[in-house]
């Protein structure tokens, strides 16, 4: 044991040692503390504190060292070994190549299957892994930077599994330790990213067989917290007072920073986002988020997920506050399984809004992410979306038959909630329906005129461009036998819109409204219903296809809304400015599906309806 330790790792170098003899000298070394023998012991500590930029003997050195230590673990002393506990658990495996990386992790793992008293200390070694350090950053966009990547992730996982399999609790005692140690948000760079997709690693391995449900929830957490953190000062440039389905654009990939639109200019709002450290962060954890779980649809996990996402979307996204993006996650999972996934979806959001144990605001907001869900997704059936429609539509016909009172929005908002769904998704929806005979036959045998003729009045509270839009349609396609006076008398928006859902609500809520974020766009688009796609030319009967058939419904409902304005100015004294901002109202929907001469031009709109509305929880619906 009088050996120097330079010359006893000089030995431990030399190829001829064997695996005996070099475990047997670390021991010396470790037990030389106990005697108060600390040189030998500090030079071992000080080799654990190389790391970069090592030479070719440095590191067959720390090599061989870390070597000896796993296999003379038993001699660890937590408490006269802190010194070289600590050496070893601030090692950065991002510093090393295979060879030392290899030799670390057999190191970590051994020391926390020989004690449970080191078993944290070397989870939170691993996960301090998850990201590189600060230097290492910018070498993640060169190939050989996502290769050491890969080198280092993969064996944090397998060193991870490994310990599992002989500590039964590690992953419980890893859950606190991932969860406390993932990144705040960042605007600067993208550890975040990094961490995320390490963390929906561990989902998908055996120790998300205990703990993944955690930690999904946690990634989708932070990407409601990145989500808030947008403004909507970062997005909205355009003139609230327009109509929704006026500004929803056909072509997000425009490269125009402006388009023209009714005289006025109005920025993109794609192009208003561009640049947004926050946006670009939440694109990229989306489209990780996305890639996480077509691999659980390739590995048959899809379904188990999917319920984890189900329970974090009820608890969190349901009734976030001006969530806008956050939850095109769960519009993802059910494109990529739309008979089991995609139909459990919208059942639970009925199920929520028809059940009057819900809290209201609940309520309102599962009827409202329903109704754009059921609007957007272009996997869903036509006949699934019938037979949802038909339960709302049911539901508010009872709701009417236990009501004798008039317009009031505050006490019947679920009401209004509901009746504006089942408009916003037949303004999508309803050329679809015509188009099957049973279910044109089903539609035309729905109570819709016995609801919107109730006293409640819904056709004045409703948002007015949702109405002015599925009363254009449900004229087309015959869906009333009332007259088209009375169809369109109660179109104006009155002091009730106003007070619920009217051009003063600027936060009216069409949570699947087009996804802004460029990534997460290009990954969703396929599967997505945009306007331009389904806007109708309001015809629905057979030999009604001539364009002077559709110039002569938009003149017949101006005629009639002209009138009535006329009355409301006689009879209500309102001045010539109201008028005019009476008159201004009236074609809400675009003449662009017809073309009409404008100053002796042809006016040809090429986008159309609804831009994003700020996605919020109705909270004051």
């Amino acid at each position: 044991m009088g050996m120097e330790l330079p010359n006893q790792f000089s030995d431990m170098e030399d190829v001829n040692i064997s695996d005996y003899e070099l475990v047997s000298r670390v021991k010396e070394v470790l037990t030389s503390v106990l005697n108060g023998e600390t040189e030998n012991y500090n030079q071992l500590v000080g080799v654990m504190h190389r790391s970069r930029n090592l030479g070719e003997d440095e590191v067959g050195l720390l090599e061989t060292s870390l070597k000896g230590l796993s296999g003379a673990v038993s001699f660890i002393d937590i408490v006269h070994h802190e010194s070289l506990l600590s050496a070893i658990f601030s090692m950065n495996m991002w510093n090393y190549g295979p060879e030392l990386m290899d030799a670390l992790v057999e190191l970590i793992v051994a020391l926390a299957i020989s004690n449970g008293k080191f078993v944290d200390s070397c989870l939170g070694m691993l996960v301090s892994n998850f990201i590189p350090p600060s230097y290492f950053l910018d070498r993640l966009k060169q190939p050989r930077g996502l290769e050491r990547k890969y080198q280092v992730t993969s064996r944090v996982h397998a060193a991870l599994e490994e310990i599992t399999k002989s500590v039964p609790l590690a992953p419980l005692r890893l859950l606190p330790i991932v969860l406390q140690r993932m990144p705040t948000i960042h605007k600067k760079d993208h550890t975040m990213i990094i961490y995320a997709e390490n963390m929906l690693k561990l989902e998908g391995s055996v120790i998300g067989e205990v703990v993944g449900s955690t930690l999904l929830m946690a990634v989708v957490d932070r990407l409601i917290d990145l989500d808030v953190e947008i403004g909507w000062d970062d997005i909205l440039q355009e003139d609230f007072s327009k109509c929704m389905f006026d500004m929803e654009l056909e072509d997000m990939d425009q490269d125009d920073d402006y388009f023209e639109e009714d005289g006025h200019e109005l920025l993109l709002t794609r192009k208003s986002l561009a640049g947004n450290a926050i946006a670009d962060l939440l694109d990229s954890l989306m489209v990780i988020t996305f890639n996480h779980l077509e691999s659980c649809k390739d590995t048959g996990r899809l379904i188990e997920v999917f319920e984890t996402l189900l329970q974090s979307f009820q608890l969190t996204v349901l009734n976030t506050y001006k969530s806008k993006f956050a939850q095109f996650v769960m519009f993802y999972a059910c494109a990529l399984d739309p008979e089991n996934c995609g139909l459990r979806f919208a059942t639970v959001l009925a199920d929520i809004f028809v059940d009057k144990h819900h809290p209201e605001l609940h309520r309102m907001s599962a009827v409202a992410y329903l109704s754009s869900y059921l609007s957007r997704g272009k996997f869903l059936s036509a006949s699934f979306v019938a037979s949802i429609l038909r339960r709302l539509v049911d539901w508010c016909l009872e709701y009417c038959k236990t009501q004798d009172s008039d317009v009031n929005p505050k006490v019947h908002r679920v009401f209004y909630s509901g009746c504006q769904a089942i408009m916003y998704m037949l303004c999508f929806r309803l050329k679809s329906f015509m188009d099957v005979p049973r279910l044109k036959s089903q539609l035309l045998l729905m109570p819709l005129e016995e609801i919107f003729r109730h006293k409640l009045s819904p056709l004045k509270v409703c948002l007015p461009s949702v109405v002015q839009e599925f009363l254009r349609q449900a004229k087309a396609a015959h869906l009333f036998t009332i007259s088209k006076t009375f169809v369109f008398d109660d179109l104006l928006e009155s002091e009730f819109s106003r007070a619920f859902g009217g051009l003063e609500r600027l936060d009216m809520f069409f949570p699947f409204d087009p996804c802004l974020l460029k990534k997460s766009d290009s990954i969703i688009r396929e599967n997505f219903v945009f306007w331009s796609t389904v806007r109708p030319k309001y015809e629905y009967e057979e030999g009604s296809s001539d364009e002077d058939d559709e110039d002569d419904i938009v003149d017949e409902n101006e005629e009639v809304l002209v009138d009535e304005i006329a009355r409301s100015v006689d009879g209500q004294g309102l001045d010539l400015d109201e008028f005019d901002y009476a008159l201004n109202k009236m074609s809400i929907t675009p003449k662009d599906t017809f073309s009409y001469r404008f100053e002796g031009h042809f006016q040809e709109h090429s986008r159309m309806p609804s831009k994003i509305r700020p996605s919020t929880s109705p909270e004051s619906l």
